[in-house]
């Protein structure tokens, strides 16, 4: 009488779908980085580049202050605001790195109701670029309303409002909770400008971000009738 032939189940489907599984991640992770590993392209900012005109030079803590003082809404272009930064701010990396790496400038890009603010650093020579993005969101509760700086570019669809976009690494977009990798920057960058960024923001009513513009008017909501001319 034959001896019944023994039936082993293998696991050579599931083995082959765990490796493919696999593979995709390390390919996607590869790309990943590879995408952030290239800084996003920088020339058609307003105002950067050996080719740029340069703008009437304007002190921002006098522009702000007359605005809010005299009560009318002023208009700041992506241009005048990178090369006020350009003139203001010394870049400088601190840290064991800092031999390595250097902090060549911080930019700014108006979008249609966002802002990304942008940091350009060379490691070991290479160029490498972050960045985050910021709204703005008008907040209205019992003691009044208040203007509220939102660290995110919005949903990546709006079916997924979450996470939302919170910057880039190169030319990676990433989901908001990675900025805690980079707002330690952010936060000394905010440091060097105090009053401006008070006046700006704080003391401002009704801020508007459009392509290549930022509007800040410190006068309350005057319904349908319209805003008077900006400066």
């Amino acid at each position: 009488m034959a001896e019944p032939t023994a039936y082993r189940s293998g696991g050579g489907c599931f083995s082959k779908l765990v490796t493919l599984i696999l593979l995709i991640a390390a390919g996607g992770l590869a790309t990943a980085v590879f995408y952030a590993a290239q800084p996003q392209d920088l020339t058609g900012l307003s105002g950067e580049g050996p080719n740029a005109k340069p703008l009437p030079e304007r002190d921002m803590k006098v522009v702000l202050q007359n605005a809010i003082d005299r009560g009318y809404a002023v208009t700041l272009s992506e241009a005048e605001v990178n090369q006020w930064l350009a003139r203001t701010l010394v870049a400088k990396q601190g840290g064991p790195l800092a031999s390595q790496v250097s902090l060549d400038r911080v930019l700014v890009r108006f979008e249609d109701s966002r802002a990304e603010v942008i940091m350009e650093r060379r490691i070991m020579g290479r160029p490498f670029t972050v960045s985050m993005f910021l709204q703005i969101s008008r907040m209205e509760d019992l003691k009044g309303t208040t203007t509220e700086v939102q660290l995110h570019g919005g949903p990546y669809h709006p079916d997924f409002p979450n996470p939302p976009r919170g910057g880039r690494f190169g030319r990676l977009t990433i989901p908001q909770g990675f900025l805690i990798l980079v707002r330690p920057a952010y936060e000394k960058l905010a440091a060097a400008f105090p009053d401006e960024i008070r006046m700006a923001f704080h003391e401002m009513q009704r801020i508007k971000i459009e392509k290549g513009n930022i509007i800040l008017d410190p006068r309350e909501p005057m319904g349908m009738g319209g805003v008077p001319g900006t400066f």
